[in-house]
């Protein structure tokens, strides 16, 4: 898996709407992914799944 690492020139003023929805989404989780879905060079979509891990010692 690699990681892509994207800059922008925009300032945080002009960021557009679903920049700061994946920054909430990825605040609010622990373990999971949040995947930016695009169709035609725009962001159509944003999805979260989240897990649930269970510590070893309470799982027994």
């Amino acid at each position: 898996m690699s990681t892509i690492k994207i800059e922008s020139n925009v300032s945080a003023h002009q960021a557009p709407a679903w920049m700061d929805l994946v920054q909430r989404q990825v605040r609010s989780l622990r373990f999971g992914v949040v995947q930016i879905v695009v169709h035609n060079s725009q962001v159509t979509q944003v999805e979260k799944t989240e897990r649930v891990r269970f510590d070893q010692k309470s799982a027994s």
